[in-house]
């Protein structure tokens, strides 16, 4: 008689592979302001700032009235299972089991990276969170952001200009969420190219290539490189659409960390999986995310 199988989910440690390799292919996994989330749903606190005034002696204090409200992190899953012949797993001279981890890993951090930050659509069906590039696309008058205002789409598909770069980033400059310390820009490898003949108006090029351990830099600002950081209509570990190059904040990039990445063998020889001798790997991870303010950020579509 077969038997109702369940075996206990093994988180990954942080030594592991699986994490390293998700952290060198995923920006938002590996510099994301990290929340801890004991529920599916945290709620995180946003201060609009607090303004000064100037006070004569014995005059009266004036009351602050800036907006203080709150960003909402739902937590999602991303997971995938792959059977597994016995006969493969014993005669194979490769460990296919940590192989197949360590793609799943490589496809979640561009999933992940994707669903954070270049998916066009609302979440809803196969849209887990609201990207950035959906939330910089929509107006929210109760914070007095309009649609696009830190949008920049490139003229000519795949040669932005210098003047959209700097344009770019000048949004988030003039703002009053810029912090310079915070600051970072995510990009497609696609704009290495075109940024390589970008130059300024001395003819030295805005792209400085980072040597020796030192990050690639665009006007002064770290570059992170993401394989994700293409439009799509869903979320999708491939995505295909025009590449962008964003520049964020990190304090204001709230990662949600519900569980894992982890994973559970389910071995194929007892229960129904007996019948074929086929075991089943599955790896999963439960992650919220938001982006603290528009205003906070700029987008350029290559």
């Amino acid at each position: 008689m077969a038997r109702n199988t369940f075996e206990a989910w093994i988180p990954e440690e942080y030594g592991s592979e699986v994490i390293e390799r998700i952290t060198q292919t995923s920006v938002v996994e590996a510099i994301a302001s990290k929340i801890p989330m004991a529920s599916d749903t945290r709620h995180v606190a946003r201060s609009a700032g607090m303004g000064v005034d100037v006070v004569d002696k014995g005059g009266a204090y004036g009351e602050d009235v800036s907006l203080n409200d709150e960003v909402i992190l739902y937590a999602k899953k991303f997971g995938k299972a792959i059977r597994i012949a016995e006969e493969d797993i014993n005669d194979s001279l490769p460990n296919i089991i940590a192989t197949k981890m360590r793609d799943w890993a490589i496809s979640y951090a561009k999933v992940l990276d994707n669903s954070t930050l270049a998916v066009t659509a609302a979440a809803g069906t196969g849209v887990p969170f609201t990207s950035l590039y959906n939330l910089l696309h929509t107006t929210d008058a109760t914070i007095g952001y309009t649609a696009d205002s830190n949008i920049t789409t490139a003229a000519t598909a795949g040669a932005p200009t210098y003047d959209e770069f700097s344009s770019t980033i000048g949004l988030v400059e003039v703002g009053d969420y810029y912090d310079p310390a915070t600051m970072v820009s995510i990009a497609h490898p696609a704009f290495r190219k075109s940024l390589r003949g970008v130059k300024d108006l001395q003819g030295e090029p805005i792209f400085v290539k980072g040597l020796a351990g030192t990050p690639d830099t665009i006007f002064g600002v770290n570059v992170r490189w993401s394989l994700g950081a293409r439009t799509s209509p869903t979320a999708t570990s491939t995505p295909t659409g025009r590449p962008i190059m964003a520049f964020v904040s990190t304090d204001l990039m709230q990662l949600g960390i519900r569980s894992g990445p982890e994973s559970v063998f389910i071995d194929g020889r007892d229960g129904l999986s007996a019948l074929t001798d086929e075991s089943i790997l599955k790896m999963r991870s439960r992650r919220g995310w938001a982006y603290g303010h528009p205003a906070g950020a700029s987008i350029l579509v290559g």
